[in-house]
């Protein structure tokens, strides 16, 4: 495999992917830069939406796509955001003002919940052609809690608000190499990754 397409817009998610997928010497486009538009997700798991995005996107480009589907689960909210986390507060605005109208939100419902653990959760799928019967299917977990104020600039969505107990910082405050050996996209990732190494 020598070109694949990122299922993605969001360009936080597409340099990571790119970082981590460099050592394979595959070229990493994004469907942006195809022109290929978002596909939709109206599934209740993250497995069906990156699915759907990935064939989405493979069927619009002829080439092997990857994506993912990959959010914040609160437990003190029964796991929501969960699949809602990008839109969670509306899907109105830059994709900036959707992220701070979401942390908002987030923090007014944990306002009165003395337990804030959550973490986040990345289902990553890559399909050979847009009618692949065996995609590889790779996940990840990032364990961690939600902190009351928001800290750090790298990272983008909720980073600022998940705090990582162990290490005293968020994940927008974490060097971003750092954080693609550790988050649950970067484990989702160099799990895929093995995989296809495994198939040469």
């Amino acid at each position: 495999m020598k070109k694949l397409v990122v299922a993605s817009s969001n360009p936080g998610k597409l340099a990571e992917i790119r970082s981590l997928l460099a050592p394979l010497e595959i070229e990493v486009v994004s469907q942006g830069e195809l022109g290929i538009p978002d596909a939709e997700e109206p599934h209740f798991t993250f497995l069906e939406n990156a699915l759907a995005k990935a064939r989405h996107t493979s069927r619009a480009s002829g080439l092997p796509a990857l994506a993912d589907d990959s959010g914040i689960c609160v437990d003190a909210l029964g796991g929501e955001p969960g699949v809602n986390s990008a839109y969670f507060a509306g899907h109105e605005g830059t994709r900036e003002e959707r992220d701070a109208r979401n942390n908002a939100k987030l923090l007014a419902a944990l306002k009165d919940e003395p337990v804030k653990s959550a973490h986040y959760a990345c289902v990553m799928v890559l399909v050979r052609h847009a009618n692949d019967p065996q995609p590889l299917v790779a996940e990840g977990s990032w364990r961690g809690e939600i902190t009351g104020t928001p800290r750090g600039t790298n990272g983008f969505g909720y980073d600022p608000l998940f705090l990582l107990p162990e290490r005293g910082k968020t994940a927008a405050e974490l060097d971003p190499a750092e954080k693609n050996r550790i988050s649950h996209r970067g484990r989702a990732l160099q799990r895929l990754i093995s995989r296809l190494q495994e198939e040469g």
